[in-house]
């Protein structure tokens, strides 16, 4: 397993995405299953940095990263602000986009981009993201 740990800021963000997307590479993802690992990948980060800790420069995550055959999991973790995943609803999509709601769709947007996301949270361990691609 290979690991990266960087301040919770935007700029985090690009360093983040190659690191992942090398990953998905080795994994033998497609270009298409790449794009979706990243965009999901920082989704959960802004996630991190504007819900867990309020905002850039308060704390660190770590992005952790494990190459399969055909299959990358992906470990996001943080010691930010914990929260409920089963009580984030499931936001209206089929309506015009211009009556879409501007936040709320990160989670949703997630869960259509890999195939498994789960998410646990300890005083320990603090806040960790899995999300799995498979080819």
């Amino acid at each position: 397993m290979n690991t990266v740990n960087l301040p919770a800021e935007y700029k985090s963000l690009e360093k983040i995405s190659k690191f992942v997307i090398q990953a998905a590479r080795e994994a033998g993802l497609s270009d298409q299953d790449i794009y979706e690992v990243e965009l999901a990948v920082d989704e959960a980060c802004s996630n991190i940095i504007d819900h867990a800790y309020g905002g850039e420069g308060i704390g660190d995550m770590r992005c952790s990263v494990e190459v399969g055959k055909g299959t990358l999991k992906i470990i996001l973790n943080d010691h930010g602000r914990p929260f409920d995943l089963a009580l984030v609803p499931e936001p209206v999509v089929n309506i015009p986009l211009q009556k879409l709601k501007r936040r709320g769709v990160g989670v949703y947007l997630m869960r259509k981009m890999v195939d498994e996301l789960h998410y646990e949270s300890s005083k320990e361990a603090g806040n960790v993201l899995v999300l799995i691609k498979r080819k």
